[in-house]
């Protein structure tokens, strides 16, 4: 995992409100893949040989992945419920009239003071990254504002830190095995039991003969 896919961000008082170009400087840019195929868009289900690892039974979506590299979010290590209005004002955002509690995940073992919102397409910012037209990616802090004035998206999910890998670092992780790959299903990515997440993507994968 190379830290140079994430733009790092320091939730802090001082925190800088990020535009779209922060957003897609911390994401690869080549539009041509690293591969024979592109996993943006697909849910990768980390594989049993890597239960002595950090990623033990993680389900990462990918939100990019090309020549340079990729970016995923991990969606099944919850952390704990946060007031929207703490994290606002630890990023120096307004929190005025802002409500409600947010459940947090670790998105990932890179710079986890990066925050990411992975929500449904209905909604949509300046700096937002469609990743397949049922699921986007936005930093917050702006997202997390509309969430708690009542109009953010209807589906999302609330991660700090991210995955990245290097150049064609990913396609052979996943040809020597580590990732199986599934489609993404938003039905996975916010519904679904994050205790039984990795189960139920596994019983999905369907292997290669």
């Amino acid at each position: 995992m190379l830290p140079r896919n994430c733009k790092r961000w320091t939730l802090s008082a001082a925190a800088i409100l990020l535009s779209a170009s922060v957003l897609h400087a911390a994401l690869p840019t080549s539009p041509e893949v690293s591969g024979p195929t592109s996993f943006t868009g697909q849910l990768l289900i980390a594989a049993p040989a890597l239960r002595g690892t950090a990623f033990k039974r993680t389900v990462i979506l990918v939100a990019q992945h090309n020549r340079a590299g990729a970016l995923g979010i991990v969606i099944n290590r919850p952390l704990d419920e946060r007031s929207i209005a703490g994290l606002l004002e630890a990023f120096g955002a307004d929190a005025s009239g802002v409500k409600n509690t947010v459940r947090i995940f670790l998105g990932g073992p890179v710079n986890p003071a990066v925050a990411f919102v992975v929500h449904s397409a209905d909604y949509h910012l300046a700096d937002t990254l469609d990743i397949d037209g049922r699921v986007a990616l936005t930093v917050a802090p702006d997202v997390l504002r509309d969430m708690g004035l009542g109009k953010g998206p209807n589906k999302s999910l609330v991660a700090f830190g991210c995955a990245g890998w290097g150049p064609s670092q990913l396609d052979a992780e996943v040809g020597r095995g580590d990732w199986y790959i599934v489609p993404e299903d938003p039905a996975l990515v916010f519904d679904d039991d994050r205790a039984k997440l990795w189960i139920d993507a596994m019983a999905r994968h369907k292997p290669t003969q």
